[in-house]
């Protein structure tokens, strides 16, 4: 199964001192609106999403359709079909993505120990 692309996307209580922080390890700004209350940081093919005030706990968070770079790959699974195949391994979902439709969606699963687990297609 290609989910896409991996990142941990963090709830952080202060973006400026965990930019800060991160910057430390490597991190540099990779995307993002701080004014907005979120940046994407990469070092090499590792990347963090920090997000101030937008959710309860951390976040996995895979892109299908994007390479490490946020650039569109030609060839990928859809988040619907990942969906499926999911749905009939027995995964629950606690939000899904409209199977009628097409491009851009989502879904999220929460694992056994609460973490959720984010799937999310821009392209």
């Amino acid at each position: 199964m290609d989910l896409g692309t991996f990142s941990i996307s963090l709830a952080v209580k202060d973006l400026q001192a965990s930019k800060a922080f991160y910057e430390k390890f490597g991190f540099s700004v990779f995307g993002g609106d701080a004014s907005q209350n979120w940046l994407i940081l990469k070092n090499g093919d590792h990347t963090i999403g920090l997000f101030e005030g937008m959710f309860d706990r951390n976040i996995m968070t895979f892109n299908p359709g994007w390479d490490s770079n946020a650039q569109k790959l030609e060839k990928f699974t859809d988040v619907r079909d990942l969906q499926r195949q999911l749905k009939a391994a027995g995964v629950e979902l606690t939000t899904e993505a409209d199977e009628s439709t097409s491009g851009p969606a989502s879904f999220v699963a929460v694992d056994p120990d609460g973490n959720p687990v984010l799937v999310d297609q821009h392209v």
